[in-house]
């Protein structure tokens, strides 16, 4: 599926996968492999692919479920401390080791998109700093982890406000730039977010322009990132359309 070049086509083919994985997971409830699986299919298709809100809601709210039960069945004192105060959580990071990465990642990929699509929400919005302290735990191990992937969403989540705010764009353009280097310059939506998130709260118009040009002029296919990249596409074209700066 992340091979297709055609969105629509994912888009009405996806629901059968989700089915199919759901059967999967009930025949084998305690599989992490597949309760990761169906967490990041359902959360990439809610965010990436569905328009209705409400819809976006309920599927990010099953990915995070299943991404949670995945978590407890491999990092089970992390799991009973998800929703513990901040300083009973943080410190409990420190014991992830590179063996269970995947599934701290899927529960942090899960959770931000349940919190992008309620983005509303004052109470989702205060869960974002335990999603950044997992990312950040992820890279301390695996810098490179998921092709920079995990750089990228540090990108866009400490870009999300400018620095009189307690915006860190700084850190923000460093993690964007990991993003772009550890996927060979190939994931374009490192590029698009780089654009979106750092040069525009920075009004910076050559930056925006270079990044969202150089996704146009690039092709998409690329083994695992081909439907990333053809969304990065219409979004690059779509931002540059716009009249922001």
């Amino acid at each position: 599926m992340l091979d297709q070049d055609d969105p629509e086509t994912v888009r009405a083919g996806t629901p059968a996968y989700l089915l199919l994985i759901d059967s999967l997971i009930g025949e084998s409830p305690d599989d992490g492999r597949l309760l990761r699986a169906g967490a990041r299919l359902y959360g990439a298709y809610a965010t990436a692919l569905v328009t209705d809100p409400e819809r976006g809601r309920r599927l990010t709210g099953h990915s995070l479920k299943l991404a949670r039960r995945a978590l407890c069945i491999d990092l089970p004192d992390l799991c009973r401390q998800l929703d513990a105060p901040f300083d009973r959580f943080q410190p409990l990071l420190e014991q992830v080791s590179s063996g269970t990465l995947p599934s701290l990642y899927g529960m942090a990929v899960s959770w931000a998109g349940w919190i992008q699509v309620r983005s509303d929400d004052w109470n989702a919005l205060a869960q974002l700093p335990r999603v950044e302290a997992m990312l950040q735990r992820v890279v301390d191990l695996e810098p490179d982890y998921d092709r920079g992937r995990a750089q990228l969403y540090l990108g866009v989540l400490r870009t999300q406000l400018p620095p009189a705010l307690g915006g860190k764009p700084e850190l923000g353009r460093h993690h964007f730039e990991l993003a772009i280097r550890y996927s060979g310059g190939r994931d374009l939506m490192a590029k698009v977010e780089y654009a979106r998130r750092y040069a525009r709260l920075v009004f910076d118009r050559t930056l925006h322009d270079r990044l969202l040009n150089e996704v146009l002029a690039a092709s998409p296919e690329e083994p695992g990132l081909t439907l990333s990249n053809v969304l990065a596409r219409e979004q690059a074209r779509r931002l540059l359309d716009e009249e922001y700066f």
